[in-house]
């Protein structure tokens, strides 16, 4: 299905201030529309006479064997888009041979998603109660939580104009604080400005598990995640959802692969809408992708079902792109698939 087409059936059966907090960007709202530009912008260079009779879209990732170089991406309260919330969320994605990076704003209990997930990873935020977030990420490793993903680019939460704030949505107070156990008002889960690098070796005290560092956008701020212990990269922006005005995540990529130099694997989101851009970004040197909206567009139009179906068709649209340009595999994606920038 086109991801206009979905985004346009979940605009007519969510209410508008769901969809408006699900879809839009902060500021005037330049990075989101950035996003998907700047992979259109890179144009490919195909192999012709090869084998493609066959194409393996598997990919390896911390030691979890995938479908596809598609993963979910972190996003906060399902129970706005669909009654079985991150519990369909989880469903589909392990039904689509994927991998679910749960948010610590789900309206469901760890736990509970994770009865129905496939292999999953725990997304942080760090609260400025430092006992909350050592007891989320606790009670996630103990519920089988492969990897922990500290978002690092929200010391405070982007203002968006679409939005009217968490208090407009039609959210009990019982998905708002799912996981948040012991807080008594929604006030007091508020992120921490203090957080720095060195919260990526107290997580991993806190969790045993690795943990990877999402919002990078730059060379030295991933060689400092690198240097406090990360095991590996998201380069994000939020879905442009944080400081407008940002680089597009398929601008930031390349200095960010480079700067890591295989050390680590480097993921990337924002603005992914079709096997091209998967192409893109792996010949980019990304080593897979995260999808967040067009997921909550499926779970809002087909709950645990079309979760699968958007990550089944990112998947098939993927392997055709790279028949197409030659490629039989994904580990036979290289730099050479994309052309050199065009003169401005």
């Amino acid at each position: 299905m086109l991801y206009e087409a979905l985004e346009a059936q979940a605009r007519e059966r969510l209410p508008q201030v769901v969809f408006d907090y699900f879809a839009g960007g902060s500021g005037d709202e330049a990075t989101l529309a950035d996003n998907s530009a700047a992979w259109a912008r890179l144009r490919l260079r195909p192999r012709v006479l090869r084998d493609v009779s066959s194409v393996d879209t598997s990919t390896e990732l911390l030691g979890s064997m995938l479908s596809s170089p598609v993963l979910v991406a972190p996003t906060a309260f399902h129970s706005l888009a669909h009654p079985d919330a991150e519990l369909a969320t989880a469903q589909g994605t392990r039904e689509a041979g994927s991998l679910l990076v749960l948010s610590s704003r789900s309206s469901r209990r760890i736990e509970d998603v994770a009865s129905l997930a496939g292999p999953w990873w725990f997304q942080v935020y760090v609260f400025r109660d430092r006992g909350l977030t050592r007891s989320l990420v606790q009670r996630a490793a103990a519920a089988g939580a492969r990897a922990l993903v500290l978002t690092a680019d929200t010391p405070y939460v982007g203002r968006k104009r679409r939005n009217r704030g968490d208090s407009s949505l039609p959210l009990a107070d019982e998905d708002f604080l799912a996981n948040l156990e012991g807080l008594a008002h929604r006030a007091l889960a508020e992120q921490a400005p203090d957080v720095t690098f060195a919260d990526i070796s107290r997580l991993r005290e806190d969790s045993g598990l690795p943990v990877l560092v999402k919002g990078v956008l730059r060379a030295d701020d991933a060689l400092e995640c690198l240097h406090h212990g990360a095991s590996g990269l998201i380069v994000s922006n939020h879905g442009g959802r944080q400081l407008d005005g940002a680089l597009a995540t398929a601008d930031a990529l390349p200095e960010v692969v480079s700067a890591t130099a295989g050390r680590a694997p480097v993921l990337v989101d924002g603005g992914v809408r079709s096997g091209r851009d998967v192409l893109r970004a792996l010949a980019l040197g990304a080593r897979a992708v995260l999808l967040g909206r067009p997921v909550l567009w499926g779970l809002a139009t087909g709950g645990a079902g079309g979760v699968r179906q958007v990550l089944e068709a990112l998947r098939e649209d993927t392997a055709h792109t790279l028949a197409l340009a030659g490629l039989s595999r994904v580990s036979s994606v290289g730099p050479d698939v994309l052309a050199p920038p065009r003169a401005p």
